[in-house]
């Protein structure tokens, strides 16, 4: 797999330097290190990155509306894909028109047993997703789940008809959005462009009490006023015709089934309406058409003008030849833009980073997309924090760009510790500096969020085979979302590559944890750990933060302005 990516990667690059030589002809076709300046003046590279992104998106057209019905349907996997080009905006809507199938029997794990509350070990399903979803970033990563509505007929463990909403980034779910019939509370706070998040439909297992013909008499004698009860059913029944349209707010999305309001699901935080470039229907269910209208006619805020603020003040100062505290390296996807940019103007204005103290660089392999790659190595070479790795990017090959940050903070930099985080994880540099200084100067460290006696799942998503790991439990090691190693360790680490003798595995931070293991049974490391590495999302005076979206980035790093290491909302 690594040589299959080194070699596409090389082809890739290649074809992207023809290509400019031919059109721009300005003379930087290498791959950029964070060293190289731009060869000309801002203005053109501004220029060439507007270029780039017109024609990027020159064979990506906006139209205002997509469909497919018919033979279009059928994609062979028993999944539905619809791309929409340019994303939502709001007042943009979705019709899906469809049959559920009839509940088939489906086994339930033990595990899920006695929450399900079923005796029996089987259970009769019926259900189907429909999620609008982002870009997929990395071969082997899920794209993000912007919006995931899910109708449950039947198979739910409170054995009740159930909607359920969600979302996910970089495979991390949110907090569940359930309507089961019961009608939610009509709060100013909690209506959604003055919808409710879950109307009322009718329940078997909800007796309602109806008052008596003669108290109903009597009340219409008296002259009070009479609002008859309208109860509607649930509104997906086996093997009946819906039509369900799914509608973009201004606060949120609105779905209806037959022209009537089931329920409505607030935008969360780090998704944008834009970013919603496909729509995918899988599950119980036939799908005879889908219809999306009232679309953008121009492409969003991937816009690089938007995503990507070009100001000098956002450029990386050169490396410094003295020494320095740490070095950080930040593992990014080709097209995570934003992430980068919102990363920039938050946790890289520290003080530390600023005064070079502290360095940091981005480490990213390339797309499939020529016009990604395109741009990438202009952002490069503007803001010359990237470190451009030639192979094609692939989830399971994320451990080279680890061995990348060791080998580039120990041969372009004079650092005493290296530092490896995600383009989605934020640091409080100072507090982690603080953290470092209580450690001797000549041990060996290995810090962050430790796991222990952590066993390797053998199904599932996650699995891992017993030819790819034999034994029962991994080595101590750190959550990849953040953490430190001495700078020894990271020399050990580029040599036993150098000489073929690194054992390489396709979860990077099991892979580091298997080095430092390595590397002390001949020198002694201290293994320190702290929760406050967060591993999911973000806890009060974090010292990082993961699954932070740029948005949520940006009120990260404004409250830690005003003093407080506060969380920002997940939902």
């Amino acid at each position: 797999m690594a040589n299959e990516a080194w070699t596409l990667g090389i082809k890739a690059w290649k074809e992207l330097q023809d290509n400019q030589t031919q059109g721009i002809g300005n003379g930087d076709d290498q791959i950029v290190t964070p060293n190289n300046k731009p060869q000309q003046g801002d203005n053109l590279i501004t220029t060439v990155l507007e270029d780039g992104h017109n024609k990027l998106h020159q064979e990506e057209e906006c139209p205002s509306s997509v469909q497919i019905n018919g033979q279009e349907i059928d994609n062979g996997e028993g999944e539905v894909l619809l791309f929409l080009p340019c994303g939502l905006a709001a007042g943009s809507s979705i019709t899906l028109i469809g049959i559920p199938h009839h509940a088939h029997q489906e086994y339930v794990p033990a595990t899920q047993r006695s929450r399900m509350r079923y005796g029996d070990s089987k259970v009769m399903v019926s259900q189907f997703m429909v999620e609008l979803q982002g870009l997929k970033a990395v071969d082997g990563e899920d794209p993000p789940r912007i919006l995931h509505l899910n109708p449950r007929l039947r198979g739910d463990w409170s054995q009740r008809p159930v909607i359920e909403h969600n979302t996910c980034y970089r495979m991390q779910w949110g907090t569940g959005q359930r309507c089961d019939g019961v009608p939610s509370k009509t709060d100013d706070d909690l209506l959604v462009d003055g919808f409710p998040r879950c109307e009322k439909w009718t329940r078997t297992d909800v007796v309602g009490s109806k008052e008596s013909k003669t108290t109903s008499w009597f009340k219409r004698f008296v002259g009070r006023e009479q609002k008859p009860e309208v109860t509607w059913p649930f509104a997906f029944v086996e093997g009946r015709l819906f039509v369900l349209t799914v509608r973009a707010g201004v606060e949120g999305y609105h779905i209806s089934v037959g022209g009537r309001h089931v329920t409505s699901f607030p935008y969360r935080t780090g998704f944008t309406l834009e970013d919603a470039t496909g729509l995918a229907i899988k599950g119980d269910v036939d799908v005879h058409s889908v219809y999306a209208t009232s679309l953008p006619v121009s492409h969003p805020s991937f816009s690089l003008q938007r995503v990507l603020e070009m100001s000098k003040m956002w450029k990386a100062s050169p490396l410094p030849s003295n020494p320095i505290r740490l070095f950080i390296g930040v593992l990014s996807a080709t097209n995570h833009f934003a992430e980068r940019m919102a990363v920039r103007k938050t946790w890289m204005q520290s003080a530390a980073v600023r005064s070079s103290n502290v360095v940091v660089r981005f480490f990213v392999a390339l797309s499939p997309r020529r016009e990604v790659n395109a741009v990438l190595k202009k952002e490069a070479a503007y803001f010359g924090d990237i470190v451009i790795l030639p192979f094609m990017d692939r989830y399971e090959l994320v451990v080279l760009k680890t061995i990348a940050i060791c080998e580039y903070g120990v041969h372009n930099l004079t650092a005493s510790y290296i530092m490896k985080c995600d383009d989605d994880t934020f640091i409080r540099v100072d507090t982690v500096l603080k953290e470092i200084s209580g450690i001797p100067p000549k041990r060996s460290l290995y810090m962050g969020n430790l796991n222990l006696l952590h066993r390797p799942l053998r199904n599932g998503k996650w699995a891992v085979t017993y030819e790819e790991w034999p034994e029962e439990v991994y080595p101590p090691y750190a959550n990849g979302p953040g953490y430190i190693i001495s700078i020894d360790i990271a020399k050990f680490i580029i040599s036993q590559h150098a000489n073929q003798s690194l054992r390489l595995f396709k979860m990077e931070d099991v892979s580091m944890g298997m080095w430092v293991e390595q590397f002390n049974s001949s020198r002694i490391v201290q293994y320190s750990h702290n929760w406050k590495f967060c591993q999911y999302g973000c806890m009060e005076n974090y010292y990082t933060a993961h699954y932070q979206s740029p948005r949520q980035m940006l009120c990260l790093w404004d409250k830690l302005g005003r003093g407080r290491a506060h969380c920002c909302n997940f939902r």
